[in-house]
């Protein structure tokens, strides 16, 4: 195995410093490589001894201050005071804090890259103010600059937009003055902010350095560091000199020494340019000398490339190596969950070690999920006082709030009763208990973090209790409460004259930044880390996921108000720094790597090009690597279509429900003959397996709903006036109650509740017109028929039909409500409403009755049905079918029609026997048939729900 680079610097500062090791600082650039050099330098001293110290270089510098570091949301708050009176100085409205928010997330990362690089503000914002002024002041500026500056101007103001011109040039105006402010506000309050930090030391302001470091027995080790800031650059410069620093680069001949190499382009800067002194400037190149074996994997799908790593890992798991052996970097992050399920726990019997340095998500637990579950309940609450059906059941359901099953059950079942849209906040309340806790309303926007923390706490505590927490759970709880401990002090004395929704927007955004480092040890194992965290470390063999263009390197540096050509005079960075900083990262990885393994997806979506990263490409060309290629395909597999049947002869659950129908236990009513006639497999579905669709909560009124609106107002609209006979005069009087009554049947049909007081809302009040206008085509029918009797509304009827099963009599008792029987001149007429597409034309009975057909009409079937079982129950005969079919009944009428026959009168007599006993070989076949089969024709299934379930 070759080397570390951290085990080789190791080396030489036991060799240059032996004891007096313990007076020197190592700072790298991020925290992970120290636990390495321990390790390093104890395995090389063999006993023990006093440590060095260890930084990252943000803490080293900030040890220098006796300032404290200010936060995000400090630095926020003290800005948009300061630039609110910025704007009250020149006579301009103030601008709220959330409409502020992105934009000073914009400046604060512009202000913080100023100070990095040592930025004049003042000279920057004028620079980007008028191009007159370039050509009067500006005559220090080479003409390269002057080009950049003039032609980022005339491309600027060559735009239409003039008002959001000005603007934007007030607002430019406006940053020298905030920047100066702004850094004085903090200063006064006894905070620096990191890049200040950095500046505040560069340029020497304190001329005395408390740096934590005996400068006469040890120095400042700085490791593995690449691109630096422009302050960093003049810190090191100037330690350099004075003799108190050392400096260990990373790097490699094949990159730094090739100016066309932007692996290099740093390391050629700090050598070349700013004269730093790598001490291991001798060391040999190891990119062309030492053996490197490439393999790329082109891969379809995101998830698809985690699923590779149990072949790329294999031998892996068969032995746990020393340290740092394996690494799987994710270019792209999101592919953590994906490869952790990928990897497994134990292989052949033995445990595998795995040590995940990358943080997982807060955003990703439950615990998040509850969070937000308050957030959004809370707003609700504060808007309206009452909370959604979904947010409820969501809260129900939820796996942390730990309500019993009965309770569940209790609450779902009477709200589905109800079909509340939305549940008082009252109702809530009084359930006690957790409830009382997560739905305390937020009276103040101080409330929103304690409140938050009492919800965290009661469940915390509660599942402690029980026994039932998780370790990953319990860290993410302590990691969340500690932020949110952490805002609560920052959000002090900032947020009294905040809206309660931006405060809570605030917390969320803190809280979706949280991760905990999942597990393991970071010396053993496979390794499973984000790119930036494998500055400085090795490994023999390397998997890179997400080897794509665009994720790395990156294509946006991110939004800035400093467009590309002023950031170029002023040497702040540009897209091109992204792609030499993600081409050193994997170069660096490589120079010492046996192994190594590129993983892309070569699927275009809207997160992917589906091209290989561009570092890959450019290493084919020139590296003289040994490169092996493998594919992955996933073949798309499509199932043969089978057909679904279902046997009745061999089945004993179906023998027996189909014998309840026979024995009378059971009864068949018209839309369940109907639904068997048009999709017989779907009659076994609903009627004798019982599946049904599951009930649900819901502001939108569904099809069959309207109807049965409209029949309750039919309903109540006749229920006094059947008492005699009814006339044009009784129709137009009682006209004037339909309002009243539309909106008493939709409470009865909606809420179970027909005399409930409510306010109606948008799509509410569209159905209450659409209803309306319904009733209006039917009463004008009515109308129009006057004078005549009505018998009964919503009559219930029965009757039993004979038909012969396997050589013997048998019968069913078919059972219904008929909507409306009337008498007019003698004859009684069956009526039904349709609020559907019906049709009232047929092509002749037997094609009422093929299930093969495309001329079902369920309509008549249902109609003649009620006629029959009508004619059974009152004795009465020639009664005759009505269909009232609201949307075409003014054009069309209320008879049947076969061809242009009428089915009243004489015809209707021939018909009905011809339907008896076509109705009764449909019942033969019911029962006698060996399968339940799907219609040959589409259209008959066309809306079945249950359509997945038998295969079309």
């Amino acid at each position: 195995m070759i080397k570390p680079f951290l085990q080789e610097v190791a080396e030489d500062l036991i060799e240059k410093f032996g004891t007096n090791l313990q007076h020197c600082a190592i700072v790298f650039n991020n925290k992970r490589p120290s636990a390495y050099m321990q390790k390093y330098l104890a395995d090389m001293i063999k006993k023990p001894f006093f440590s060095p110290s260890f930084y990252t270089i943000q803490e080293f510098f900030a040890t220098a201050t006796q300032f404290k570091i200010a936060d995000f949301y400090l630095q926020f708050f003290t800005l948009h005071k300061i630039y609110n009176q910025l704007l009250a100085e020149e006579h301009m409205e103030p601008i709220s804090s959330h409409k502020f928010f992105p934009l000073a997330k914009i400046i604060l990362s512009d202000f913080t890259q100023i100070d990095n690089d040592l930025v004049d503000a003042g000279k920057l914002y004028r620079d980007l103010e008028d191009i007159s002024v370039i050509n009067k002041d500006f005559d220090y500026l080479s003409p390269e600059q002057y080009q950049f500056l003039a032609q980022f101007w005339t491309s600027y103001s060559e735009g239409k937009h003039k008002k959001q011109q000005e603007l934007f040039i007030k607002m430019w105006r406006r940053m020298p003055k905030l920047y100066h402010k702004f850094h004085a506000s903090l200063k006064e309050q006894e905070y620096l902010t990191n890049g200040y930090v950095y500046r505040h030391l560069a340029e020497g302001t304190d001329t005395q350095r408390d740096l934590p470091v005996n400068f006469e027995k040890g120095k400042i080790i700085f490791v593995g560091f690449n691109a630096l800031t422009s302050a960093e650059a003049k810190i090191f410069t100037q330690l350099q000199e004075a003799d108190q620093a050392l400096f260990y680069f990373d790097a490699d001949e094949y990159y730094v020494d090739d100016p066309l190499q932007e692996a290099g382009l740093f390391l050629r800067k700090n050598l070349n340019q700013l004269g730093l002194k790598n001490v291991f400037e001798n060391k040999p190149g190891l990119m062309k000398t030492a053996e490197h074996q490439v393999n790329v994997f082109k891969v379809q799908g995101q998830s698809a490339q985690a699923k590779i790593l149990n072949n790329i890992l294999e031998d892996d798991y068969a032995e746990s190596s020393e340290i740092g052996s394996t690494v799987v970097v994710l270019a792209d992050e999101s592919l953590l969950l994906p490869a952790l399920q990928t990897i497994p726990t134990n292989y052949n019997g033995k445990d595998i070690d795995l040590n995940v340095t990358m943080g997982f998500a807060l955003s990703t637990s439950s615990i998040f999920g509850l969070a937000d579950l308050w957030f959004s309940s809370q707003l609700e609450i504060t808007h309206t006082g009452k909370i959604s059906y979904k947010n409820v059941e969501a809260f129900l359901t939820h796996p942390l709030t730990g309500l019993s099953q009965k309770m569940r059950d209790k609450i779902l079942t009477a709200l589905l009763k109800e079909n509340e849209v939305e549940i008082a906040h009252e109702r809530l309340l009084r359930q006690s208990g957790l409830f009382e806790v997560f739905y305390k309303k937020i009276d103040s926007p101080k409330h929103v973090v304690p409140y938050l923390l009492e919800v965290l706490d009661f469940i915390l505590t509660r599942l402690s209790n029980a026994k039932t927490l998780k370790k990953i759970d319990a860290e993410l709880f302590v990691k969340t409460i500690q932020e949110l401990n952490r805002l609560h002090d920052t959000f002090g004395k900032h947020i009294g004259d905040e809206e309660i929704q931006f405060v809570i927007y605030l917390v969320q955004k803190s809280l979706q930044a949280i991760s905990v480092p999942l597990s393991g040890d970071p010396l053993n194992g496979i390794q499973l880390m984000g790119l930036l965290e494998t500055r400085n470390l090795n490994f023999d063999k390397v998997v890179i996921l997400g080897f794509n263009e665009g994720i790395i390197p990156k294509s946006s540096i991110g939004n800035s108000f400093i467009p590309d050509s002023i950031r170029r005079v002023y040497g702040l960075p540009v897209l091109e720094n992204l792609d030499a900083i993600s081409s050193y990262m994997v170069y660096r990885l490589m120079q010492r790597a046996k192994h190594i393994n590129f993983v892309y997806n070569s699927l275009t979506d809207e997160k992917t090009t589906g091209e290989a990263s561009r570092i890959l490409k450019q290493l084919e060309y020139e590296s003289g690597f040994r490169f092996n290629y493998h594919e992955l395909n996933l073949d798309v597999k499509t199932e043969a279509f089978k057909e679904v049947r279902i046997e009745k002869k061999n089945n004993i659950f179906i023998q027996e429900t189909l014998q309840k129908y026979l024995d009378k236990k059971k009864v068949l009513s018209p839309s369940a003959l109907t639904q068997y006639i048009s999709n017989p497999i779907d009659f076994f579905f609903n009627y004798i397996a019982g599946i049904k669709e599951p009930k649900e909560v819901s502001a939108v009124v569904e099809a069959n709903e309207i109807g049965s609106i409209l029949h309750k107002v039919m309903e109540y609209f006749y229920q006094d006036l059947k008492k005699a006979e009814i006339t044009s005069e009784r129709i137009k009087e009682k006209r004037k109650q339909v309002p009243a009554l539309i909106e008493k049947a939709f409470n009865a049909v909606m809420f179970n509740h027909p005399d409930k007081v409510m306010e109606y809302k948008g799509m509410q009040k569209v159905i209450l017109s659409i209803v309306d206008a319904y009733v209006n085509i039917i009463v004008n029918q009515d109308e129009s028929q006057t004078p005549f009797h009505i018998i009964s509304l919503e009559q219930k009827v029965e009757a039993e039909i004979s038909f012969p099963l396997n050589g013997k009599d048998a019968s069913v008792k078919i059972f219904g409500y008929i909507d409306r029987v009337d008498v007019k001149d003698g004859v009684t007429k069956i009526i039904d409403y349709k609020t559907g597409s019906d049709k009232l034309a047929f092509k002749d009975v037997a094609e009422l009755f093929n299930s093969d057909g495309k001329h079902i009409n369920k309509a008549l079937v249902q109609t003649l049905l009620y006629t029959y079982a009508y004619e059974q129950f009152s004795g009465k005969t020639f009664v005759e079918p009505n269909l009232y079919v609201v949307k075409t009944m003014a054009a069309d009428g209320v008879w049947f029609k076969s061809g242009r026959q009428t089915l009243s009168g004489e015809y209707l007599e021939e018909i009905k026997p011809e339907f008896l006993m076509e109705l009764r070989k449909k019942l033969t076949e019911l029962f006698e048939a060996p399968f339940f089969v799907t219609s040959a024709i589409e259209d008959n299934y066309k809306y079945s729900i249950y359509k997945t379930l038998f295969g079309k």
